[in-house]
C-alpha cells in the first residue's frame, strides 16, 4: 500500500527543491560571470562561493567539483543560445533574412560572453581528455541545428546537395564562425566585414533567382 504524504511534507520537499534549485542557479550564474570576466583558469571553489553569495563546501556538494560546474554552466548558455537559432530558423523567413539575423546575433554573443565561455572550456579539454565529451556534445549540437537549417535552405534555393551537401556546409558555416569569433575575441577583425558582405551578395543572387 502507497503511504500518502501529508501537505507539510509535501511542503517540505518543495521547499527543499526550490532552495537547491535557487542555490543551483546562483552558482551557474557566478561561474558564468566569471568565465567572462577572468577566464576558466583558477577558478576555485572559495573564488565561487564568494561568487555566488554562497558556503564553497556547495560546490562539490551540487556538482561534485569545479570541472562540473564549469561544463553546467556552459551547456546552460548553450542552451539558451541553441533555443533562440532554433526559434529564428523555425520561422518562414527566406533564409537570407534567417542568415542577416545570425549574423546580427555576433555582438549579442560577444557581449553576453558565449563565446568566450565556450572557448574557456575548450581550452580546458584540450589538456583534459575527460572533458571532451561534454565538449564534443556541445560541438554536435550545434552542427546539428545548423545542418537542419541548411537543409532547408538547399531545398530553397535550388542548389546540388550532392555536390556539396548539407553536412559540409554546416561544418563550414561553424569553422568559420568560431574562427571569426575567436579572432574578435582578441580584437582582431580585418576582412571580416568584406566576408560577410560577399555571403550577403551571393545571398542576395540565390534570392533573386529562386526557382
Amino acid at each position: 500500500m502507497t503511504k500518502q504524504l501529508a501537505p507539510a511534507d509535501v511542503e517540505a520537499g518543495d521547499a527543499r527543491r526550490s532552495i537547491r534549485e535557487a542555490n543551483v542557479e546562483a552558482f551557474l550564474d557566478a561561474a558564468e560571470r566569471l568565465l567572462v570576466r577572468e577566464g576558466a583558469a583558477g577558478i576555485s571553489t572559495r573564488q565561487l562561493a564568494r561568487e555566488a553569495g554562497q558556503n564553497h563546501g556547495l560546490v562539490h556538494y551540487y556538482f561534485g567539483s569545479v570541472d562540473e560546474l564549469l561544463l553546467q554552466t556552459l551547456e546552460r548558455f548553450t542552451g539558451r543560445v541553441l533555443d533562440r537559432q532554433r526559434a529564428m530558423y523555425g520561422t518562414d523567413a527566406p533564409f537570407a533574412e534567417k542568415w542577416r539575423t545570425a549574423v546580427g546575433y555576433i555582438d549579442d554573443d560577444l557581449a553576453a560572453g558565449y563565446p568566450k565561455v565556450w572557448a574557456e572550456l575548450e581550452a580546458l579539454a584540450w589538456n583534459r581528455p575527460e572533458l571532451r565529451d561534454r565538449l564534443h556534445d556541445v560541438s554536435d549540437r550545434w552542427r546539428s541545428l545548423l545542418r537542419d537549417a541548411l537543409a532547408e535552405a538547399i531545398d530553397e534555393y535550388g542548389l546540388d546537395g550532392t555536390r556539396f551537401s548539407a553536412e559540409a556546409w554546416a561544418t563550414l558555416v561553424m569553422q568559420f564562425n568560431k574562427g571569426l569569433l575567436l579572432e574578435r575575441l582578441l580584437g582582431f577583425d580585418r576582412g571580416h566585414a568584406e566576408l560577410l558582405a560577399a555571403i550577403d551578395r551571393w545571398l542576395t543572387s540565390l534570392e533573386e533567382g529562386k526557382p
